[in-house]
């Protein structure tokens, strides 16, 4: 063990760490400011697991980055990016579904997480976040179920047969009547509606409590191209006949007074959008029709220019901290 402590984190397990401890460190701000709000005393617990277990992951990461001397990042904090006495900004109903949300985000996240580690102590650490994050992910899963507010996928008929493939239309039928959309082209069709949906709610409450114009415009966009692709999406799916999941505009109240700062607004944003060109691009690999993977890749080259975009707006002030780098040679030759 001792041995084992010697050697240094790698890129991967850095950059890891790092990306979750922002992450975590935000989600405590959004988690305690819900749970000061939150009136349904079974949504009431949810919240409450969820906040403990963000809490923990930051006061672990900060040792793991303390012990090996890393700089722990400034991250966020409840004290300077929330005011808990703020009046209310969502409905229970819709916090609950952005738990199961990010928790089911965050059982991808963190299996590249684990994938990442090599020294033994950093894979324990996400094999621990990935049990407790499954648990989280299943607690608010069957509270949504049991509640009667969970929206499952559209069903698709019984598969009695094994067929295969006889055209190449199957994939390239562009131009004209296009076959019915097969099951995992129906199930990333209709989790990109939920994620948007998600999206949209999140990003309409924040422009409301938004102190920045250039913020506050930057929002509006984004609600905008997620309604879009809603509307694509949805299309799609109508296109075969199947429902459209439901969005959670009215789940957001009118409240316009200081709640989060634009920092973490901003910070929450730009993941949402950067985590959509990983989910589209997902999307594209399990989408055999063309005409599917066509529109991925231009939704994508659309967000991919509203995340420069937000990323501009976080150097502009000074709101996006820049992780560690590998040494420039060239600039250390010249101080020589």
């Amino acid at each position: 063990m001792e041995q084992e402590k010697q050697i240094r984190l790698t890129s991967g397990e850095l950059s890891q760490l790092l990306y979750q401890y922002m992450e975590e460190s935000a989600s405590v701000c959004a988690l305690s400011f819900f749970l000061e709000k939150a009136d349904d005393e079974e949504i009431k617990s949810v919240i409450e697991h969820a906040l403990k277990l963000s809490q923990s992951h930051v006061q672990k990461i900060s040792s793991i980055l303390t012990e090996e001397k890393h700089k722990v990042p400034i991250g966020f904090s409840v004290e300077g990016d929330v005011d808990l006495t703020a009046p209310r900004l969502y409905s229970d109903g819709f916090v609950l579904n952005f738990i199961e949300q990010m928790a089911g985000i965050g059982l991808s996240l963190i299996s590249t997480s684990l994938y990442s580690s090599v020294r033994s102590d950093i894979t324990a650490y996400y094999k621990e976040c990935l049990t407790e994050t499954m648990e989280l992910f299943e607690m608010s899963k069957d509270l949504l179920l049991e509640k009667g507010i969970y929206i499952r996928a559209p069903y698709v008929s019984n598969h009695k047969e094994i067929e295969f493939v006889k055209k190449q239309a199957f994939m390239w039928d562009v131009i004209g009547e296009k076959r019915p959309l097969i099951a995992s082209e129906v199930a990333s069709l209709y989790s990109n509606i939920q994620r948007n949906a998600l999206g949209t709610a999140t990003l309409t409450g924040f422009s409301q409590v938004s102190r920045s114009k250039d913020v506050t415009k930057f929002m509006m966009r984004c609600i905008e191209v997620a309604k879009k692709h809603i509307d694509l999406f949805s299309g799609k799916l109508k296109e075969s006949n199947l429902p459209v999941a439901m969005t959670w505009d009215a789940d957001i109240t009118t409240s316009t007074a200081y709640t989060f700062s634009d920092r973490l607004m901003m910070y929450y944003t730009t993941a949402l959008i950067s985590l959509s060109v990983g989910f589209y691009g997902t999307s594209i690999s399990v989408s055999p029709r063309m005409d599917l993977g066509a529109m991925y890749n231009r939704l994508s080259l659309e967000i991919q220019k509203l995340s420069e975009d937000g990323a501009d707006i976080m150097i502009k002030n000074q709101w996006l901290e820049q992780p560690p780098m590998a040494p420039n040679r060239n600039d250390l030759a010249k101080d020589n």
